[in-house]
């Protein structure tokens, strides 16, 4: 294995886990891997992140890549070829090792695994493949994993890694193939959708096998996830919603991520943005996105062709919301569930919980208050047994005017101007010894 050996463990974890911190498609887990008392680690469906689980957890992965080498020379990467960066590769029993150690001191619930390409795409998915297979077998570990897939790789080694993975993600790097042309000349649109699809009929076929045998092994329970850059390339907001659309309903995706572009190369076919990563823009994105999964919109009815960017005043359903006042006020104790979702400030649990609640009592403003439903939003859109909680006008200058009163809650970094990219170190209050035999000795 050509990998240097030059360097630390401690030396190549500052490096690669640093290198990672750009990769944000990590998310939930949603899959139950039990160890039957044999192995090291469980799983559970509430999840595993970098960050916080689905029921509100603050948990944490080992995320790092394997190696921040690359063949390709991307001009949006930190890691390209081109680039004059300190190089550092694991090796797979490295990665096992760190995994269990920070595993048994409680550091880390999972792994979180990413790469860039080490010779060739063939030989780095088969190093991650090797790593994966010695956790799982010879090291017994049945925690979360998450492992990016090398677009380009033969299918057979992605299908291996996928039966070892709890999640897997591929890339699709930006929103059209034009611009990964520019920008990223050396990959294939069609590499990394071929991945995606071998992927999704997999998840399809293995839990058709379940079905029928409910022993047979599983190939990437938690499903499958990808990310793109937001603002690196001219395309419209329009156009991003309706690619992630597209692939909700083409491969079945979990998740679509959005990632601010940020500027850590000069080069003159990217952006200047001297405003800095589009992080609104971004929150924008992951609203729309959350409409789309979960409220039961479509790309086409939140933007068009005419009106093709998200406004920045307003949250994209409480804009969609004042541009359709004609289906407003709605009845809260008759209108459906799906009709009560697009009511700004109301959730889809607060929805649910008016239609259960309604089958036994005629609901008021003050039951909506303690349901969850944030009247401040919902006031100017709904009525109660036929009344508004106030006298208002259905005009949309009126309710804007309102409602850009009420302060929407942005990200931190949003609301206070500034922007940070550090990584949470593990290593930030201890001192690590740099070797294996320093972590097993007790410095952490």
């Amino acid at each position: 294995m050509k990998i240097q050996q030059d360097m630390t463990i401690s030396e190549k974890l500052e490096i690669l886990s640093d290198a990672a911190k750009y990769d944000v498609a990590c998310t939930s887990s949603g899959v139950d891997r039990k160890n039957g008392g044999k192995g090291m680690g469980n799983c559970t469906a509430p999840g595993i992140c970098h960050s916080f689980s689905a029921d509100g957890r603050c948990i944490s992965l080992l995320k790092i890549l394997f190696t921040n080498e690359c063949i390709f020379d991307c001009k949006y990467c930190i890691n390209r070829s081109s680039n004059d960066v300190k190089r550092a590769s694991f090796t797979p029993d490295e990665i096992c090792s760190l995994t269990m150690e920070f595993y048994k001191r409680n550091y880390i619930e999972g792994l979180f695994l990413s790469s860039g390409v080490l010779y060739t795409p063939n030989y780095t998915m088969e190093l991650i493949y090797q790593t994966l297979l010695k956790l799982r077998t010879e090291h017994h570990f049945m925690g979360y994993i998450h492992v990016k897939a090398i677009p380009g790789a033969d299918s057979g080694l992605i299908e291996k890694t996928g039966f070892l993975a709890d999640r897997m993600s591929i890339n699709l790097e930006l929103p059209t193939a034009e611009s990964l042309r520019i920008l990223a000349p050396h990959k294939n649109r069609n590499a990394i959708l071929n991945p995606m699809r071998q992927i999704q009929q997999g998840i399809t076929a293995s839990r058709n096998e379940i079905a029928v045998f409910r022993n047979a092994p599983k190939f990437v329970p938690a499903g499958q996830s990808t990310q793109m850059i937001i603002g690196a390339t001219p395309e419209s907001d329009y156009q991003i919603v309706s690619v992630a659309e597209s692939l909700y309903d083409k491969f079945s995706l979990k998740r679509v991520f959005y990632s601010a572009f940020v500027q850590v190369n000069e080069d003159a076919a990217l952006p200047a943005l001297p405003g800095g990563p589009p992080l609104l823009r971004e929150h924008r994105l992951y609203q729309a996105d959350w409409l789309l999964r979960f409220y039961g919109f479509k790309a086409s009815e939140l933007l068009s062709e005419e009106r093709p960017n998200f406004n920045v005043l307003f949250d994209p359903k409480c804009d969609w919301a004042l541009r359709h006042l004609e289906i407003f006020p709605v009845e809260i104790n008759r209108a459906d569930y799906y009709t009560l979702l697009r009511v700004p400030g109301i959730g889809n649990k607060s929805a649910l919980r008016i239609v259960k609640a309604r089958r036994m009592a005629v609901l008021k403003f003050e039951d909506l208050q303690r349901m969850g439903v944030v009247l401040k939003r919902a006031l100017y859109f709904i009525t109660c047994s036929g009344k508004m909680m106030y006298q208002t006008k259905i005009e949309e200058d009126y309710i804007a005017r309102n409602l850009l009163n009420v302060k929407e809650r942005l990200p931190a970094d949003i609301a206070g101007g500034g922007m940070t990219f550090r990584q949470l170190s593990l290593f930030d209050d201890v001192n690590f010894g740099g070797t294996i035999n320093g972590i097993g000795g007790g410095q952490i």
